[in-house]
């Protein structure tokens, strides 16, 4: 800046210097433009130094693939990428287990060069019409534990911690408590296949609404089946959308879950999108649980509001709003 000063207050023109004063003036203009293009090539290694690292989350929000691909492209590595430049530093995929092979290893790579963590994905099959594990049938359960069995390889070919569960439909010829049984004792099984791999299955109550019928609803009921279950591979997967559609009263009811979730997820209601477009006051749901030791993902389940790279733009913001409150 004080060379720009100098410049401004030569008191004669160009066309009266003497040649050794105009190569002087030529020394220091050039002077100057090689020092504006070095400023600005710093001013770019220190924007992305700033998205890359002081621009980083106080929560571990996980954003999921397609989320920002009007920013990043089509390419799932290039929205990796960008994720990580925006601050977050998860990802999750519910569709993980049904990329290829090679895909998966290419997601894994390149997670664990940006030092990147990865959340949930969906480990089998769920019934949404049907009762399987609810209902006692021994195929039903033989082909989730299966599915349970495929589901760690991939867990652990992307360093996975999490993948989650859901029971699926209730069997409206059964009892309840009998159901609860059935599904208690798969679950006894399936955690007897995780447990040596220091692997978690979250399960997930389901809202009334959006998915009727399921036999996992509430928390009160995932946190029954994990005590009885009672293992660490059998844990709650409290999503904050469908428990405010089914139950409300979300921080008495965390608070109650507390000592079986392992895995939350985010989305606002009504309209499942991003914090600060519903009634949810998550920038006090985040403080509650921040305050109370929570430092593992939080996963972005949800749309966006508003189309676009603007809209992910703004999503991006919303989470810097509810995020400062922490």
């Amino acid at each position: 800046m004080r060379m720009v000063t100098i410049l401004f207050q030569f008191p004669v023109s160009i066309t009266r210097l003497q040649p050794d004063k105009m190569k002087r003036r030529n020394f220091f203009r050039n002077s100057l433009v090689a020092g504006g293009a070095l400023m600005a090539g710093t001013g770019a290694m220190q924007s992305a130094a700033a998205r890359s690292s002081a621009g980083s989350f106080t929560m571990n929000y996980a954003p999921h693939f397609g989320m920002f691909k009007n920013s990043a492209g089509e390419d799932l590595l290039d929205q990796l990428q960008f994720m990580y430049d925006m601050g977050f530093r998860s990802m999750e995929d519910n569709g993980m287990k049904g990329r290829e092979t090679e895909m998966q290893e290419k997601i894994a790579s390149k997670m664990a060069n940006l030092g990147m963590q990865m959340g949930v994905f969906v480990a089998h099959t769920i019934h949404w019409t049907e009762p399987n594990l609810a209902g006692g049938d021994t195929g039903k359960r033989d082909e989730f534990l299966n599915d349970i069995r495929t589901s760690v390889d991939v867990a652990r070919r992307v360093n996975a911690k999490w993948m989650t569960v859901v029971p699926g439909h209730v069997d409206l010829r059964r009892d309840m408590g009998y159901q609860m049984a059935n599904v208690i004792e798969s679950l006894k099984q399936a955690s007897g296949i995780l447990e040596p791999h220091g692997i978690t299955m979250v399960l997930e109550p389901l809202n009334f609404r959006d998915h009727p019928g399921l036999f996992l609803k509430k928390s009160s009921q995932a946190f029954e089946i994990c005590r009885a279950v009672n293992s660490p591979s059998c844990k709650i997967l409290f999503d904050i959308y469908h428990q405010q559609i089914q139950e409300g009263n979300l921080i008495p009811n965390i608070d109650a879950s507390w000592e079986e979730i392992a895995y939350f997820q985010i989305g606002d209601n009504p309209g499942r999108k991003e914090p600060t477009t519903g009634e949810i006051n998550y920038g006090n749901v985040f403080r509650h649980i921040h305050e109370k030791g929570y430092r593992n993902i939080l996963g972005m389940e949800h749309g966006n509001a508003r189309p676009g790279k603007e809209g992910e733009q703004s999503l991006i913001q919303a989470y810097r709003q509810v995020d400062a409150m922490v």
